[in-house]
Order: C-alpha cells, then sequence, then structure tokens
C-alpha cells in the first residue's frame, strides 16, 4: 500500500526550511572544526633520553591544541619505525610521527623500499636539526681530528668509531669523510647515545661520531672534541673546528619535524602546524634547544614537502656514490 504524506503544516514548513537553509552551511563547515577531538599521539623514532625535547615540544603544543599530546617510542630500523608505522594509520591528524634524516635515506639502501617519503606522508612542520661531531676520550693521543685522519691512514681499518647505526647521518656522513680522504676505518653501530659514550669510555672503540649527547662528558672533561659538523663553529665549543673550516664543505644537522599519513585534510595540518610552530618558538622551547646545542630548522608544509623530495634525491645518489646497503 502507498501512503500519502500528511501535510507538514505550518511549524513543519518553517522547521523543514531551516533544515535545508542549514544543509549548505554544515557541508562547508571546515573539517578543522572540532579537532582534536582526544589526545595527538607521537611516534618517537629515538631513545627516550635524545627524545626529550620532543616530550618538551608536546607539552607546550598540547597546551595550544587543548588536548595532550603523548610520546610513544619506538626506536629501531634505523630511526624509520614511526613513518612505517604511519602507513597503517588513519590520515585523521591524531597520529603523528618524528621524521629524521634516514627516512629519506633508507628506502635508497633498501632492495625492496618500504615506503616512498615523497609519496606516502603528509609533511606538517621541520623543526630543528642535530649537532654532530666527533669526539674522543679525554686521554686520547689522538688530539685533534688530523691525529685521527693520519692514523686511520697509517693503520687501514684498525682505528674504530661508533656511530648510532647503519645509514644514519653519522655513518654516511664519516663514510663520505673516509673517502675524501682515501682512508678506511672500522665502523661500529650501537643502539643509542648511552651506549656509544660507555664503549668511548670503555676503550672499545677509538672515537664516536654522533649528536650531541656528548655536550655534557666534554664539558666535564672526560671526552675531548675533535670537529663539528655546523656551519660555524659552536658557542659553547669555540676550540672544535667545522667541517667546512677543515676543507670538506659538509654541514650535516639532518633536519627533523613531524608527518603524518598520506591524505590528511588540508584544514587539520594546519592546525597541527601553527599548534606546533607556536610551541618551537617558545621560549621554553628555544631554551631547551640552546642546551643542546640544536638550532631552529623551521619549514613550513610547502617547504618541508618540498626539501623532503631534494633530499631524498641526494640520498639517493650519497646511497649510490657511497655503495650503501642494509643487511
Amino acid at each position: 500500500m502507498i501512503r500519502t504524506p500528511l501535510p507538514l503544516g505550518r511549524r513543519g514548513i518553517l522547521a523543514a526550511g531551516a533544515t535545508l537553509l542549514a544543509a549548505p552551511a554544515l557541508a562547508q563547515a571546515p573539517a578543522g572544526q572540532g579537532f582534536p577531538n582526544r589526545p595527538i599521539r607521537i611516534i618517537a623514532v629515538w631513545a627516550p633520553g635524545p627524545n626529550v625535547y620532543t616530550r618538551v615540544l608536546g607539552e607546550i603544543a598540547g597546551r595550544n591544541l587543548g588536548q595532550p599530546v603523548v610520546i610513544e617510542h619506538r626506536t629501531g630500523a634505523q630511526g624509520t619505525l614511526g613513518a612505517r608505522l604511519l602507513l597503517s594509520e588513519r590520515p585523521d591528524g591524531h597520529t603523528l610521527s618524528q621524521m629524521p634524516g634516514t627516512v629519506m635515506r633508507v628506502p635508497a639502501m633498501s632492495a625492496r623500499p618500504p615506503f616512498d617519503p615523497a609519496e606516502d606522508f603528509t609533511w606538517i612542520i621541520c623543526l630543528t636539526g642535530y649537532t654532530f661531531g666527533v669526539v674522543v676520550r679525554a686521554d686520547s693521543p689522538f688530539r685533534s681530528w688530523g691525529d685521527l685522519v693520519a692514523a686511520a691512514k697509517r693503520r687501514p681499518g684498525a682505528v674504530s668509531y661508533g656511530s648510532p647505526g647503519i645509514g644514519t647521518e653519522s655513518h654516511v656522513v664519516m663514510e663520505r669523510l673516509s673517502q675524501a680522504e682515501g682512508l678506511e676505518w672500522l665502523h661500529a653501530p650501537f643502539r643509542g647515545g648511552s651506549e656509544l659514550s660507555n664503549a668511548l669510555l670503555s676503550g672499545q672503540i677509538d672515537a664516536v661520531a654522533t649528536a650531541s649527547h656528548w655536550s655534557q662528558l666534554v664539558l666535564d672533561g672526560k671526552l675531548r672534541l675533535l670537529c663539528v659538523w655546523t656551519e660555524e663553529r659552536l658557542p659553547r665549543f669555540p676550540d672544535a673546528p667545522t667541517l667546512k673550516e677543515l676543507g670538506y664543505g659538509i654541514v650535516a644537522t639532518s633536519p627533523y619535524g613531524l608527518a603524518g599519513p598520506k591524505g590528511m585534510d588540508p584544514e587539520v595540518v594546519s592546525v597541527l602546524h601553527d599548534a606546533f610552530k607556536a610551541a618551537l618558538y617558545a621560549p621554553e622551547s628555544l631554551a631547551y634547544l640552546a642546551r643542546l646545542d640544536q638550532p631552529v630548522v623551521y619549514k613550513d608544509p610547502a617547504t618541508y614537502t618540498e626539501f623532503v623530495r631534494r633530499q631524498a634525491a641526494e640520498e639517493r645518489e650519497n646511497v649510490r656514490r657511497l655503495g650503501l646497503a642494509l643487511e
């Protein structure tokens, strides 16, 4: 049986009209409205110690967003576990990852790349970069970078250095330097800063190339800083020359930032970018970066995306030239 609709009546007509008038407004409501509606999760790809700044940044950004920012540590896979996890996350902006330089490099070192850095993620904001350097024990016979290089040339494969792992910025730059000098040294990969420091202080290795986990040990007189990889000398370590000063023309800071899954709504990206940019430039954040000797390396989503494309291409060339590959 076909039912005939009952007459709406005056109130019904007015209500229906209001609904129709409201419909376009609802359809056009910004996707970012109501975001975030639950805690933001950031996958931090290094050990808790080196990730202290991520927690500092997250606390400030959480205040800006009105939701807590939860840091989840997922170490391993040359710092690419966060990127791999993003591949299966919803692009709703509630899960992000810290994205170090290895995200651009590891695919080029892999027979079967786990992801395409230029196409598989939404790049939100570049934040800062690491301050790298080479350190030896304070009682080491290597009193300068030149001493370390000379010893490695005299005894090929006998002088050892530690890094945070195969394919990290530390490893790649040290291999570039060895190629430039025509020398061979022994690479010893470790899992993080504390392991590297312990191995160096106990005499297991001759030198360490890594980010500034060595700062306090140098200030305490336990380690000697032979060189830094920044654009200019560091104010706290004015005696350590840069690689540029040493004639290599290399500046390496491995800029890193935050990204989300592919296909995020631009308005959600804008909300996240604005909150984390404000957090980056907050006095508390800048003071913490200064203690780490880390520079601000801010890039907005468009600039960061283009940087990733260029960097991925450069890393492919570096990997090819150096013959690097993951086992």
